[in-house]
């Protein structure tokens, strides 16, 4: 298991608010069923890697769909061996150590 941020922004809109985009991209995880955290500048998903991967292609392609000319799209993974990663195990070390 993995941990994937992505940020996804749409230029060339004629609109400086994103949001209808944000929410399309929120819809299409729901429907698809991912555990997904969105934040203020992005989301977190967490899935196996490969999925993962295929996952930021599908949502980088999303605003062309809405009429976006261009997109922009930054993606972190964070992926470890031996150990399955979860955003709710992350947080929680994280809790502990403060």
């Amino acid at each position: 298991m993995a941990i994937m941020e992505i940020s996804v922004v749409p230029v060339g809109t004629g609109n400086p608010c994103i949001s209808e985009y944000v929410s399309y991209a929120y819809k299409f995880l729901k429907e698809k069923g991912y555990h997904f955290q969105l934040t203020a500048m992005g989301v977190i998903v967490q899935g196996d890697v490969e999925e993962l991967l295929q996952l930021a292609l599908e949502i980088h392609r999303r605003p062309f769909e809405k009429g976006a000319l261009r997109v922009m799209t930054t993606i972190r993974i964070d992926e470890r061996k031996g150990t399955d990663l979860t955003v709710k195990g992350k947080l929680n070390k994280l809790k502990k150590a403060l």
